[in-house]
């Protein structure tokens, strides 16, 4: 069986958002469909996009999957529903759970419903800067620039990311 190591961002900005992201993990874990690998510590994030909005907490994981990438999709927009995730009016908008999937080996996806690597993860401290904590080395496979080499290129200002006590 093929095997895939993927990326995913775990956020929440409602309720006990911390929680909210650990049970996340945890359905996915207990999917049976993934091996977790590693998993950053956890953020306390500013909103970007739509900014009238609560902080997130925020993480990334890193897992191995025999499933497709379209396949970990559908499974993340399950673990999403069942933990209370509801169809924004809003997009960027609050939410019980997000998971998405930032990168599958380095493969380049574009089909509807899937853009990988994720189109906007580059321009993201949010999701960079708990890739770095994970492996900084990881090349983005459109731009062929490493996690650092990315974080260090965004400014602070607008996207603070800030260590969320444990």
């Amino acid at each position: 069986m093929e095997t895939h190591i993927a990326y995913l961002s775990v956020g929440s900005n409602m309720g006990d958002k911390r929680s909210n992201c650990l049970r996340g993990v945890a359905d996915l874990i207990d999917s049976g469909a993934v091996t977790l690998m590693a998993r950053s510590p956890f953020y306390k994030t500013e909103p970007v996009d739509y900014r009238d909005q609560d902080w997130f907490v925020n993480a990334v994981v890193k897992i191995k999957t025999g499933d497709s990438p379209h396949a970990l999709l559908n499974l993340l927009k399950e673990i999403e529903k069942n933990n209370g995730r509801a169809k924004s009016p809003r997009r960027f908008g609050p939410r019980a759970l997000d998971l998405d999937i930032l990168m599958c080996d380095d493969l380049v996806v574009k089909s509807p419903g899937l853009t990988l690597p994720h189109p906007r993860m580059h321009q993201r401290r949010f999701v960079l800067q708990p890739m770095c904590d994970i492996d900084p080395s990881v090349v983005h496979p459109l731009l062929k620039k490493n996690m650092r080499y990315l974080l260090d290129r965004i400014p602070v200002k607008g996207q603070r990311v800030i260590l969320y006590p444990d």
